[in-house]
């Protein structure tokens, strides 16, 4: 082959891997349309529609976002063994959009007093089209960029973008939808959001014939996708009783807890020496991501009350909704992303990108700096107990952006410290561990629950800013200890590259 016959070879691979990343970028990213525009609402629509106070709101959406990440387990292993990823992304897509149909049909109306069991079960299809979704689509990103360390993190980080895209247009839909047209029709822009992104997928499907999991290279076994929509109903209706039931789902949240554990444990005690090295790399930083998820968390549920009881949502002649805060994370981290990710890139070229594990630390200190000017703010607030809205612009920021170093790179972890056969098990219990952080962060902004008999600003600030305050110093321990575990964590990086190499060849 002649040097000009490589470099064109080269450049058409470039331009194939180019064509099946925005493939997946935009599947992402109407996928996560539909997941955010229906999270902004879900404690304010508990409340309001529901009829809960702030305390079992905040658990029952903890209990909710604990069974969305708690299937991609499930859904991780369907993809790799079972259907192949490519065809589990887009059966995850279908059954996301038929549950977000679900919940904005106004089911009180129609079936009366059963109308809250139908919501529930909502949420359980919700829950299952997520575990089908959520892990294939970042396996497929891995197998895209295999043995390439410094372009599969930049790769996930600008996929990270994607999530935040898709984030900030439905967040900044949905609740303007809701007040001026009602709960129902917020809810079925999340549905058309997931039609859309199925369509495309769909019509880009053919730039990705070349990766996937090995039974997507067979023809599909109609007996066995039949088996997955029936297991598929049954949990669907077995999560709609967990979320319903506060108890119950604390339950199931322990047994997932200790299921998590016990699965690192059994592949480290199979492992050679480089994958092990690797996969207690993978505990430690998911350790830390469950710190983190706790933080992330609070923008549904303590944050946005804050918003309710203590902001002045009074701008610029604009009433802000105070759910709508929280469009001000993806829309930061859609601003970051590619100053990231160019830095990351010219960083390594350098060879002087940081760590992950140093990444790790330095979202940790940001993360602090974010919760701390939310506690500072109540220092400002004026006679009626309100604060700036600008403490939540900044506040946001520098959370969104330790988020970036944190979260945006657990993604490429896995693809990173996991062998090629695993990762959409791993990627699923990764996702787990953010759903049970989440759970445990509803039970953290518990802490800061008003009571029903008090309704002044002035009492409920404190509730808040003493809530934050705490926060700030967690995250900065969580900072001091990722800093600690920096040379650790580069040892075992040195060993588990050992193993990236030879997956990269095979």
């Amino acid at each position: 082959m002649t040097a000009t016959a490589s470099v064109d070879a080269v450049q058409a691979n470039e331009a194939k891997t180019r064509r099946a990343f925005i493939a997946l970028f935009m599947i992402e990213m109407w996928e996560r349309f539909g997941f955010y525009g229906m999270q902004i609402l879900m404690v304010v629509f508990a409340i309001h529609y529901l009829g809960f106070d702030d305390s079992r709101a905040n658990l029952t959406w903890g209990a909710f976002a604990a069974m969305i990440y708690l299937t991609p387990v499930a859904g991780g292993w369907i993809g790799d063994k079972v259907l192949g990823t490519k065809r589990t992304t887009m059966l995850g897509g279908v059954v996301l959009a038929i549950g977000y149909g679900m919940l904005s049909v106004p089911w009180d109306q129609i079936v009366g007093g059963n109308g809250h069991g139908m919501v529930f079960f909502s949420m359980g299809v919700i829950a299952v089209g997520n575990g089908l979704f959520k892990a294939n689509p970042n396996n497929l990103v891995a197998k895209l960029y295999e043995g390439n360390e410094s372009k599969l993190d930049g790769a996930f980080t600008m996929y990270y973008m994607s999530i935040n895209i898709g984030a900030f247009l439905s967040q900044s839909l949905t609740p303007i939808i809701r007040v001026h047209y009602g709960w129902h029709w917020a809810f079925l822009v999340c549905c058309l959001g997931l039609v859309f992104g199925v369509c495309q997928f769909l019509m880009q499907k053919r730039y990705l014939d070349h990766v996937g999991s090995d039974p997507d290279f067979k023809p599909m076994n109609m007996g066995k996708l039949a088996g997955v929509l029936v297991a598929s109903v049954v949990v669907a209706f077995l999560i709609g009783l967990v979320v319903q039931s506060t108890e119950l789902a604390s339950i199931v949240v322990d047994i997932a807890g200790i299921g998590l554990a016990v699965l690192f444990i059994t592949l480290m005690v199979k492992a050679n020496k480089p994958e092990r090295s690797g996969l207690i790399a993978m505990l430690i930083l998911t350790l830390q991501t469950i710190l983190f998820f706790i933080f992330y968390q609070q923008m549904s549920t303590s944050l946005t009350l804050f918003a309710s009881n203590n902001v002045d949502l009074h701008l610029l002649g604009y009433d802000i909704p105070p759910e709508q805060f929280q469009v001000l994370n993806p829309f930061w981290i859609a601003v970051m992303s590619p100053v990231l990710a160019w830095l990351y890139a010219s960083l390594g070229k350098k060879g002087k990108d940081p760590s992950l594990a140093g990444k790790y630390a330095i979202g940790f200190v940001l993360l602090a700096i974010g919760f701390f000017l939310y506690a500072i703010s109540g220092n400002f607030a004026n006679s009626q107990g309100l604060v700036s809205s600008q403490w939540m612009v900044w506040g946001y920021f520098c959370q969104s952006v330790g988020e970036l170093l944190i979260s945006g790179l657990g993604l490429g972890m896995v693809a990173r410290y996991v062998a090629p056969g695993l990762r959409g098990l791993m990627m699923g219990a990764w996702l787990l561990a953010t759903g049970l952080s989440q759970y445990l962060g509803s039970v953290v902004a518990n802490f800061a629950s008003v009571p029903k008999d008090i309704t002044s600003p002035l009492q409920t600030l404190p509730l808040y800013t003493n809530l934050f305050q705490v926060l700030g110093w967690v995250a900065l321990g969580g900072a001091i200890v990722a800093i600690v575990l920096v040379p650790l964590l580069k040892r075992l990086d040195n060993h588990s590259k050992e193993a990236s190499a030879q997956w990269a060849e095979q």
